[in-house]
């Protein structure tokens, strides 16, 4: 007898070949048969007109501190995914000295870079470690729905090792680099999927300064990422880059690959549309590279880079105005009874725009051809003549009047689109041509940060329900290729060969879609993180079930209670012939 059957299922098996119908057999937590089953379960669920497919794995998260306090991870799990990869960016919470400084110094780092509420972060987490495999045992420890694994932060890992020095981005020494390498590699032999760095400085402090290890000599990238060579190529490498000299920072990094036989995950992405040119020059370059010998694998997302502005969030359109500074510190209560008196309204609209001289800042102050109603259902792909300055035009109204009365919407939880990096095409052809080529894994979901401006863990439900299904503004993508996208490829980008396709023998993550009804719902602000924190939640609706290790930790949207997730130690080999 099986633990569980789910039959008669559209399966879709993460391979990108063709759907067939069928059913599937878990026992152990493994997939048992695929196909004809004709045992029984335990339990037995009716997929009947539902899809069938692998859990979805998310690569780039940000649930270092979260991962120790939510079993859901959430909002994760709302969105089908089953195995969260964190440690990106060079971020993290480990290793820190056992010093209420040293744990202030990387929240505050976490908190200015990561946009997650230091409140929360300081009620949150326990700090029942200091080395970076005892925070793997704290992880480990904590009874969660999903899996994770954990990456070496190079952030902590300099602060730690140079103090004061790594924080100001000083120069390291060779015994620092010799220190930090021991580090990595202890971090690796114990469990950890690889080490990331950050490089952009896009990444700053509340001083406006770099973190820690953006202007890393090549003698202390290389010195650390020898330690993979020395492991014999086990763990990867993550690297995010502002690419001011791109073929100097590609260079090093196809160096660092083919002498470590290392495999080197780098975030592309691009601000104006006039570095457009530059990606498709890298895209070329890791072509060449890598049929040298390289593995270099670009990660490229499936939204612009965005942020999302709403009266509750970090920011939006009216925040500098000085009518509405006071506004500011209220509650969403007390906010929204002031909002909405005529006296404050006509107040804060009558106020010129409070320019600030900075391009990005002026553009969610006033630039509306650029701000858009995100909407219910939201629309990630909006059309010219959907922005705020377009509608205002339309209506013969001032478009500052429009916005405020947009995000009065839905007691004031409505959410205006600043699509900022990566739009200037004004639709997702660019995103499109990233996704579909062959070098590249879809990433870049910063799952667990961003908090008040964003919440785009809910890519993969996107990616069926609107590159699948709903798009009208280009060619839409096949459902086959889509699931691959995000199990298979993701999985094997970071080592994880045991999950991502449904293959007897591999771990029984699985979800089971209403392909029809899946869809996102409208992000909104909610107040549920530690310390009463708040984060930009977005839910959806059409996952019948979430299943991980063979156990329905989802059903309908609901949290079954269940805790099957696990800590992944290290890359993980496939178990059957074939599932490679």
């Amino acid at each position: 007898m099986y633990d569980l059957v789910i039959r008669n299922a559209l399966i879709v098996d993460g391979t990108g070949k063709p759907a067939f119908g069928g059913s599937l057999a878990v026992s152990a937590g493994k997939i048992a048969a695929v196909g004809d089953v004709p045992g029984v379960g335990r339990r037995e669920l009716d997929a009947t007109g539902y899809l069938l497919t692998p859990g979805w794995v998310d690569v780039h998260s940000h649930m270092d501190g979260q991962a120790t306090w939510d079993p859901l991870c959430s909002p994760a799990a709302n969105h089908g995914i089953t195995t969260l990869v964190m440690g990106n960016c060079g971020i993290g919470f480990a290793p820190c000295e056992r010093s209420d400084e040293a744990h202030d110094r990387l929240i505050a780092v976490v908190e200015d870079v990561e946009d997650i509420p230091g409140a929360a972060l300081h009620e949150g987490v326990d700090w029942s470690w200091e080395s970076f495999p005892e925070y793997l045992d704290a992880v480990e420890k904590f009874p969660r729905a999903i899996d994770v694994g954990a990456q070496v932060p190079h952030c902590a890992v300099r602060t730690y090792v140079m103090g004061e020095r790594g924080t100001n981005n000083e120069p390291a020494t060779a015994e620092d680099v010799r220190r930090m390498a021991d580090i990595v590699r202890e971090g690796i032999q114990r469990g950890a999927l690889g080490f990331t760095t950050s490089r952009t400085e896009l990444h700053t402090t509340r001083e406006n300064a770099a973190m820690p290890g953006t202007y890393a000599d090549e003698a202390e990238l290389l010195g650390i990422g020898r330690v993979i060579g020395e492991l014999g190529g086990h763990g990867i490498y993550g690297v995010v880059s502002d690419f001011a000299d791109w073929e100097k920072e590609m260079d090093w990094m196809k160096r660092l690959s083919i002498e470590n036989q290392c495999q080197i995950n780098f975030v592309l992405f691009f601000r104006e549309e006039k570095d457009w040119e530059r990606v498709l020059k890298q895209l070329d370059y890791v072509r060449a590279a890598n049929a040298e010998g390289a593995r270099l694998v670009p990660h490229v997302g499936a939204r612009p880079v965005n942020i999302l502005l709403s009266w509750d969030g970090t920011i939006n359109p009216f925040s500098f105005h000085s009518n509405y500074a006071p506004l500011s510190i209220m509650t969403h209560e007390a906010r929204l009874a002031e909002l909405r008196k005529p006296e404050v309204r006509a107040a804060i609209l009558a106020e010129p725009l409070p320019l600030l001289g900075d391009a990005f800042m002026d553009t969610i102050i006033g630039g509306y051809d650029k701000l858009y109603e995100l909407g219910d259902p939201p629309n990630y792909e909006p059309a010219p003549e959907d922005s705020i300055a377009a509608r205002a035009a339309a209506a013969g109204v001032p478009p500052q009047q429009l916005c405020y009365d947009l995000m009065m919407r839905n007691d004031g939880r409505n959410v205006i689109y600043f699509p900022c990096f990566g739009y200037a095409a004004n639709d997702l052809s660019r995103q499109v041509a990233l996704l579909e080529d062959e070098t590249t894994v879809l990433s870049l979901a910063d799952t667990g940060a961003h908090c008040g401006v964003l919440c785009d863990a809910s890519v993969p439900t996107q990616m069926l329900s609107y590159y699948v299904r709903d798009r009208q503004r280009g060619h839409r993508l096949a459902l086959e290729q889509v699931v691959k996208m995000q199990t298979r490829d993701t999985a094997r980008c970071v080592g994880l060969y045991d999950r991502g396709t449904l293959e007897v023998g591999m771990k029984a993550d699985l979800n089971i879609i209403d392909f029809e009804a899946l869809q996102l719902e409208a992000p909104q602000i909610i107040f549920d993180l530690p310390a009463g924190g708040r984060r930009m939640f977005q839910g959806a609706r059409g996952y019948v079930a979430t299943i991980v290790a063979g156990e329905v930790v989802m059903e309908n949207g609901v949290y079954t209670g269940a805790v099957p997730g696990r800590l992944i130690r290290g890359s993980q080999a496939a178990p059957v012939a074939g599932a490679a």
